[in-house]
């Protein structure tokens, strides 16, 4: 083993060739050096396919545990081939998605006109406790999915995947995603949605309304606290700004305590807004009912079937009421997989709800 004690690295001597019509002073030129990062932060920060004419691959990625979910899912999936004028590609994790799901996916892809890949991520040494079990995670199913959706981002994708959106399995997608996946993050390494506020807020939850009391009120300061259900990610920067490592360290420092990230793969990216920041998306681009007033309901780019702390409804039901195609979507599914698929479509499962 080594013991690292300090960070400072002596100096080194170093040797270089210059470049055809180079000269000594260009490596002193300032201007090179900004004129490189600008065209690099452009080619991360934009991804404006309407300069070429392109469409691009949108790459989708979700998590799901159970029959109920990976039903879900299907739904979700359904929603945004319909929605996304380009092509896309959906990510999942090998180990959460059942043998059924699995050896459906192939078939169920081709007919719905996406492509697909599984993705396997091995839980590093480093990140175990004293007796072998996965830090912080409490012997729970539900927050090591999790962990998954937010600690590992830097190193669970190809390294040449420039973006990534991630999107819930209960969600229902009414917009062209090619929006979120082209927009400009402002140099942030991810985007989410605040909860709904001011005129779009839902009066009947607002005792439930954690983040703007106590602790959460006093970190945040004038910053929002933001749903984790729907987010972009751009990888380059991302990875750039080791953004991976800093969740990581803010995880191990944290998780410990059993007080602290509940949820874990919400709390954890807004307890870090003062040193990762947040983009702040439109509130449209994320509806619930829970936390929405109905009168901005109209205007959702994409509908979340979030748990209702005061109703607990079960999903199924509250997605038959509040999302008006879902019933359509749903036997859409079932068609697309056909009658041992519609087996699986139509599985319950106990689960545990998401905020």
């Amino acid at each position: 083993a080594m013991l690292v004690d300090h960070w400072l690295l002596p100096s080194f001597d170093v040797d270089f060739q210059l470049r055809p019509k180079r000269k000594a002073a260009d490596l002193f030129d300032k201007t090179l050096g900004r004129t490189r990062k600008s065209k690099a932060r452009r080619a991360r920060g934009t991804f404006n396919a309407s300069l070429d004419g392109a469409c691009p691959t949108v790459h989708v990625f979700s998590v799901a545990s159970g029959h109920l979910y990976e039903k879900l899912l299907r739904i979700m999936m359904t929603s945004v081939r319909k929605t996304t004028k380009c092509p896309v590609r959906f990510w999942f994790f090998d180990q959460f998605m059942s043998p059924d799901f699995k050896a459906s996916m192939p078939a169920f892809a081709e007919r719905l006109n996406v492509t697909f890949e599984f993705v396997a991520f091995k839980w590093p040494s480093w990140l175990r406790d004293d007796t072998g079990a996965h830090f912080g995670i409490r012997g729970d199913k539900q927050r090591f999915i999790w962990a998954h959706k937010i600690l590992f981002l830097d190193v669970i994708f190809p390294l040449d995947l420039q973006r990534v959106i991630f999107v819930d399995a209960d969600l229902v997608v009414r917009a062209d995603l090619l929006e979120l996946y082209t927009m400009d993050l402002e140099g942030a390494p991810y985007a989410f949605t605040p909860f709904c506020s001011g005129d779009r807020m839902n009066p009947d939850t607002t005792g439930f309304r954690f983040w703007q009391s106590g602790f959460w009120k006093s970190h945040l300061m004038s910053l929002p606290y933001h749903i984790s259900a729907l987010f972009v990610v751009d990888l380059a920067e991302f990875r750039r700004l080791s953004v991976g490592d800093r969740l990581r360290e803010i995880y191990h420092g944290m998780a410990g305590d059993p007080n602290s990230l509940s949820n874990l793969d919400q709390d954890l990216p807004n307890f870090a807004q003062h040193q990762v920041t947040i983009k702040s998306l439109p509130e449209e681009w994320l509806w619930c009912e829970s936390w929405c007033s109905n009168s901005s309901k109209p205007s959702a780019k994409a509908i979340d079937l979030c748990q209702n702390p005061k109703t607990k409804e079960s999903k199924i039901s509250m997605a038959k009421r509040v999302v008006e195609e879902w019933v359509d979507l749903d036997s859409e599914v079932k068609e697309l997989i056909g009658e041992e698929g519609g087996r699986l479509a139509g599985a319950g499962g106990a689960t545990k709800d998401e905020l």
